[in-house]
C-alpha cells in the first residue's frame, strides 16, 4: 500500500507541474461548502477551518478535498494538518497535491522520504495508515512524514458500521465451518468412519471371548434352546445340511427390558467358538450423511472375511425402525444398506445375524421377513421356577441365611425380570451390611422387595396424627375387602408409612403367575379399590371424605371401562370390542359405555359397603394395629381377623419375627414344614379339629362312592 501511495504521489506531482488546460473550467469561490453525496440527515458532519461543512465519510471527504483543491489548496493543507479529515489514502493524495500547489513540497524530497519508509528506515509501525497525518510542510521537507519521537503522528480511528462487523463475523464463521467440514470428511474418508464399531483403529474386530456360558443363563430355557441349535450348526454344519436344510440367516430376540437378551448373546459368544461381532444400532449413525451405510458395509465385509461367524446387533430398533417419508436421508440409507447386506444379491454364507429389541412392533416389515430374520424368539419374564433359578444364581456370591426360602421369594415376585431379581438380591445384601448382619436373611429380602414394589420409605415425612388415623382406616378398608372377597389376590402387606407419592398402601401379590383373569377376579379388584373410600365414609362420615381416594377412583374407572369395551363383560353392549377414544364411536354407544361403567362402580361400592359394615370391628382393630406398628404383613392381617394361615406365611417370619425350617426327603421334595417362634400363626386347635373332621367326612364319602361303583360293576357282569 505504501508503494502504491508513492506511485500516486509521483503521478500527482507530475500532473501538477504540467500546464493547465486553457479551456479549464473557472474556479469556484475561495470559501464554499460541498454538499454531501448521501442524504445529509444520515451523516454526521462537522465544520472545518474554511467555514465549509466537511462530510464525515472518508470517500466524501476525498471528493470534498478534490473540489476544494482546485481553488484553495492551503485550506486543504489546514484541514488535513488540523485533523479535520480522516487519514485515508484519498485524503492523503489530495493533501500532497495541495502541498505541491502551494510550493511547500519538493517532489524529489517526498519520493526519497516515502521510499525510505517503504524500505524499513522509518520508525516501526509506519505505513500509509500510520503516517496519515503530517505536521506540516516543514516535516515533509525534513523527511519526517513518517513521524519521529519529537513529532509523532496523530491518527483518527473510524469505527466500522454494524453491517460491516456482521459481514466480517459471518464470513469468519463460514470459513471455519468449511475448513472443519473438509478436515472431518477427509479423516472419515481415510478410514475413521468405522472406528466406533469394533476397535480403535477403524476396522471392525471380533469381540474377545467371554466367560458366559449357556449354563449361566437361567429362566429362559426356550430361547436358550433356539440359540443352542445355532451354536451346534456352527460347530458341525454338515450334520444339518446333509438333508438339504439351510441355516437360518437371522434370529431376532424380542422381550421386555431386563429379561436376558444380551446375556444370551454373550453366552452364544462364549459357546460358539467362532468369531463374534458385537455392535449397537445407535453406533451406525453420525453427523455426516452416508456414514451409517459405510459402517454397515465395513461390518459385514469383516464378518464375511471371518466366516463362519456371528454378528449381534443390540437395540436394532435404533436403525431398523419402520421407514417414514419424513425421515432423514441418512437414516433411510443405513436401513437400506442393512437390508441389502442381510439378504441382497450377494449371499452371506456362514454369517449369522442375531438382533435384540424391546419394541418389535416398531421394526420395518422388510427387515423381519423370512430370509433376513427367519426366526423371532420371545424372551419373556421368567416364571416361578425361572425366578427361583435366577435368585439362586445371583445369591451364589452372597452370604445368605440357611433359613432363606427362595420358593417364597419367587412366588412373591411375579412379573419381575432377571434384572429386577438381580437388583433385589443386591439391595438385600446392601441392607444386611447396613444392619450389621452376618448373613442376608428373609428380613432383608423382604425389605428389598418392598423397596422395589412400593418405593423407598419417607421416614422423614411429618404427617399429622389426624391424617395418620384417616390413612390407617383407608388402608384397613382396602385390606379387609381384599381378605374377605372371593377372587381377590392375597394381601402381601399393608402400611401407612409414606412411600413415594402416597401416604400408605396395601400390596397384593398373586399366588402364582396369572396368564388370564376371570370376571370374578376383575370384580374383586373393583371391590378392593373402592374399599378405602367406603371405609372413610363409614368412620368419618360423607362430609369428611378426602381427596386421597382420587387414584383409587381413577384406577377403578379405567378397569371398569376396559371390562365393558375390551373384555365383553356387559350385557347391554354385548361382545363387541370398542375403543372409547375412537372418534368414530357413535354417541349412543358412548352413553351405553358410560352407563355400564357407572353401574359396575356403584355395584362394587355397595358390595364393599356391606362387607365393611359386617366387619366394622375388624376395621377398627386393623386401623389401631396400623397406627401402632405402621406396617402389617399378610400373615399378621390374617391372624388379626382370625383367618386360616396360607401356605408360606410362616416363611416370612424370621430374625426376631420367628423362624422357619424345611426338611426334604431323599427325592428332594418337601417332606415336612415346621414353624417355631413367637411369630408363628398356624391354625388354632379348634380349626385343626374342624379340618380333621372335614377330612374324615371326605374320606367316608370317597369310600362310599367307591363301593357304589364296585357294586355297579358286579351287576353289569
Amino acid at each position: 500500500m505504501l508503494r502504491h501511495a508513492v506511485r500516486r504521489a509521483a503521478a500527482t506531482a507530475r500532473a501538477l507541474r504540467a500546464p493547465a488546460h486553457p479551456a479549464a473550467a473557472p474556479l469556484a469561490p475561495a470559501r464554499w461548502s460541498v454538499p454531501s453525496v448521501t442524504r445529509p440527515a444520515a451523516r454526521r458532519t462537522f465544520t472545518g477551518g474554511t467555514g465549509g461543512t466537511v462530510p464525515s465519510s472518508a470517500s466524501e471527504q476525498a471528493r470534498y478535498l478534490r473540489d476544494l483543491n482546485r481553488n484553495d489548496p492551503e485550506a486543504v493543507v489546514r484541514l488535513y494538518e488540523q485533523g479535520k479529515v480522516a487519514a485515508s489514502e484519498g485524503n492523503l493524495a489530495e493533501y500532497l497535491k495541495a502541498l505541491v500547489r502551494c510550493e511547500k513540497l519538493n517532489e524529489s524530497a517526498l519520493l526519497r522520504t516515502l521510499q525510505r519508509g517503504a524500505s524499513g528506515e522509518a520508525a516501526a509501525g509506519g505505513g500509509v495508515e500510520n503516517a496519515a497525518r503530517a505536521m506540516g510542510a516543514a516535516a515533509l521537507q525534513n523527511g519526517e512524514i513518517l513521524g519521529t519521537a519529537q513529532s509523532p503522528i496523530y491518527t483518527q480511528q473510524l469505527e466500522p458500521t454494524f453491517r460491516a462487523q456482521l459481514w466480517r463475523t459471518l464470513r469468519t464463521l463460514g470459513t471455519a465451518f468449511i475448513i472443519l467440514s473438509g478436515v472431518g470428511a477427509l479423516a472419515d474418508e481415510r478410514g475413521g468412519i468405522s472406528r466406533g464399531i469394533m476397535g480403535g483403529d477403524g476396522a471392525p474386530k471380533p469381540t474377545p471371548e467371554t466367560k458366559t456360558k449357556f449354563a449361566d443363563v437361567k429362566g429362559v430355557d426356550e430361547a436358550k434352546g433356539e440359540l443352542v441349535e445355532i451354536v451346534e450348526y456352527l460347530r458341525s454344519p454338515a450334520k444339518f445340511t446333509r438333508l438339504g436344510g439351510k441355516l437360518p440367516k437371522g434370529l431376532l430376540l424380542v422381550g421386555p427390558p431386563g429379561t436376558g437378551k444380551t446375556m444370551l448373546a454373550r453366552a452364544v459368544a462364549g459357546e460358539a467358538g467362532v468369531p463374534f461381532f458385537y455392535t449397537s444400532g445407535s453406533e451406525f449413525e453420525e453427523m455426516f450423511v452416508g456414514v451409517g451405510a459405510r459402517r454397515v458395509r465395513d461390518l459385514f465385509r469383516a464378518a464375511k472375511a471371518a466366516a463362519p461367524c456371528i454378528v449381534f446387533i443390540d437395540e436394532i430398533d435404533a436403525v431398523g425402525s419402520a421407514r417414514n417419508p419424513k425421515d432423514q436421508q441418512n437414516t433411510r440409507m443405513t436401513l437400506n444398506q442393512l437390508l441389502t447386506e442381510l439378504d441382497g444379491f450377494k449371499k452371506n454364507e456362514g454369517v449369522i445375524v442375531l438382533a435384540a429389541t424391546n419394541t418389535p412392533e416398531s421394526l420395518d416389515k422388510a427387515l423381519v421377513r423370512p430370509g433376513r430374520f427367519d426366526r423371532t424368539v420371545a424372551v419373556p419374564n421368567p416364571d416361578v421356577d425361572g425366578r427361583k433359578q435366577i435368585l439362586e444364581t445371583h445369591a451364589e456370591g452372597v452370604t445368605t441365611s440357611p433359613a432363606v426360602d427362595w420358593d417364597v421369594i419367587a412366588r412373591g415376585t411375579p412379573g419381575f425380570s432377571g434384572a429386577d431379581l438381580a437388583n433385589l438380591v443386591n439391595v438385600a445384601a446392601l441392607r444386611a451390611a447396613l444392619d450389621g448382619a452376618a448373613q442376608v436373611g428373609m428380613k432383608q429380602l423382604e425389605y428389598a422387595k418392598d423397596r422395589i414394589l412400593m418405593g423407598a420409605e419417607r421416614k422423614s415425612a411429618v404427617v399429622a396424627e389426624e391424617n395418620r388415623r384417616l390413612t390407617a382406616y383407608h388402608e384397613g378398608g382396602h385390606a379387609l375387602v381384599a381378605l374377605f372377597t372371593e377372587g381377590a389376590r392375597p394381601v402381601h402387606k399393608a402400611t401407612i408409612v409414606p412411600r413415594g407419592q402416597s401416604l400408605g398402601m396395601v400390596m397384593q401379590l398373586p399366588e402364582k403367575d396369572e396368564l388370564n383373569l376371570t370376571k370374578k377376579q376383575l370384580l374383586a379388584m373393583l371391590d378392593v379399590t373402592m374399599g378405602g373410600r367406603v371405609a372413610e365414609e363409614l368412620i368419618f362420615g360423607e362430609a369428611e371424605v378426602t381427596t386421597g381416594a382420587s387414584s383409587d377412583l381413577r384406577q377403578a374407572t379405567r378397569l371398569a371401562r376396559e371390562m365393558i369395551t375390551k373384555y365383553g363383560f356387559s350385557e347391554r353392549l354385548g361382545l363387541a370390542s370398542t375403543e372409547y377414544s375412537d372418534y368414530g364411536l357413535s354417541h349412543e354407544t358412548r352413553l351405553v359405555i358410560e352407563d355400564e361403567v357407572k353401574r359396575l362402580l356403584e355395584e362394587a361400592n355397595q358390595r364393599a359397603r356391606r362387607l365393611l359394615k359386617k366387619h366394622e370391628k375388624d376395621l377398627h382393630m386393623l386401623a389401631k394395629q396400623l397406627l401402632d406398628k405402621e406396617t402389617l404383613t399378610g400373615a399378621e392381617l390374617r391372624r388379626l381377623v382370625k383367618m386360616p394361615a396360607k401356605s408360606g406365611d410362616a416363611s416370612f417370619i424370621e430374625e426376631g419375627f420367628g423362624a422357619s425350617a424345611v426338611s426334604k426327603d431323599a427325592n428332594g421334595g418337601k417332606k415336612a414344614e415346621t414353624t417355631s417362634g413367637a411369630g408363628s400363626d398356624g391354625p388354632s386347635p379348634a380349626e385343626a379339629a374342624k379340618a380333621a373332621a372335614a377330612a374324615a367326612k371326605a374320606a367316608a364319602a370317597a369310600a362310599k362312592a367307591a363301593a357304589g361303583r364296585a357294586a355297579a360293576g358286579a351287576g353289569a357282569a
